[in-house]
Order: structure tokens, then C-alpha cells, then sequence
């Protein structure tokens, strides 16, 4: 089908859509005229002041009396929504969370800290510059013990040289 055909198509679905549309509102329209002819006959308004003034006292207690019933019924259904979403709760409570499986996160100590404290703690975890700095002590050893061990030397240099002579 070629685009310009389908575009056609589309244009005349459009037009049979809008037509139905408002045939449909008219429809509701002459279907709600129907209902207030029916049931809500035109007031009589010939006659004297008296009459007037009774009828419009019939009308306002007509009127007082749909709102309560209206007030009712909503508080009524405030109920039964209030209901709805205590149950709703329940059956929440009663099938439990369930947790997502914890996935591996690679993060320093530092990284997690800001996460958890917020930016504005601002708190080190470098744990190395928190050790007490110990110097290491160098023993001075006395010259006289190299001496010593080249004499050893020495010594053991003559030794040999009294098994050789022998």
C-alpha cells in the first residue's frame, strides 16, 4: 500500500471518528433532556406571591436533602477508601519486601564514608597518616670491632700458616 493511500485511509478513519463523536454527545445530550422532562417537571409559577414562596421553599428542601444524602454517600466512600488502602498495606505486610540481591560495589573507605555522612563530613580514613611516626634507632657499633675481626682474620691467617710449616 503506498503512503499516500494509506495517509487517505487515515484522513477518512478520522473523519468517521469525529462524526461518531458527536453523534454520541448528542445522544447524551437528548438522553439527559429526556430524564429531567421526565422526572423534573416544570414549576408552576402562576399565581400569587404565597404560591411562589412555598414552591421555592419545596425546592430548598428538595435541594437540602440531596446534599445530605451526597455528603453521606461521600463520606461513605472515604470509608471504603480508607479500607481499600489499610488492606492494600496488609496483604503489603503479610507478603513481605523482598530484597534485591546486594551486588559487589568496589568503593575506598573514604568513597563510602562521603556516601553514607554526606559531602559536608569530610572525614579521612587514610589510616596510615593517623599512626604515630616512630623513628628507628641506629646502633653505632665501635670501630674497634672491625679491628677485631680483621685481627680474627689475622689470627686464623698465622694458624694456617703454622699447620702448613709443620
Amino acid at each position: 500500500m503506498t503512503s499516500s493511500r494509506r495517509h487517505h485511509l487515515k484522513s477518512l478513519m478520522l473523519q468517521i471518528a469525529t462524526k461518531m463523536l458527536e453523534d454520541e454527545k448528542k445522544e447524551v445530550a437528548a438522553a439527559k433532556e429526556a430524564y429531567i422532562a421526565e422526572n423534573c417537571p416544570p414549576p408552576d409559577l402562576s399565581g400569587d406571591m404565597a404560591a411562589l414562596t412555598e414552591v421555592c421553599k419545596k425546592l430548598h428542601m428538595a435541594i437540602d436533602k440531596i446534599d445530605e444524602e451526597r455528603y453521606d454517600i461521600e463520606a461513605k466512600v472515604q470509608k471504603v477508601n480508607k479500607e481499600i488502602e489499610d488492606l492494600k498495606l496488609k496483604v503489603v505486610d503479610l507478603a513481605g519486601v523482598k530484597k534485591p540481591a546486594l551486588k559487589k560495589v568496589r568503593m575506598s573507605a573514604d568513597a563510602m564514608l562521603k556516601a553514607l555522612l554526606g559531602s559536608k563530613h569530610t572525614v579521612n580514613m587514610d589510616l596510615r597518616a593517623n599512626l604515630k611516626q616512630v623513628k628507628k634507632e641506629t646502633k653505632e657499633e665501635p670501630t674497634e670491632a672491625i679491628g677485631d675481626w680483621r685481627k680474627n682474620i689475622e689470627d686464623k691467617a698465622d694458624r694456617k700458616k703454622m699447620f702448613e710449616s709443620s
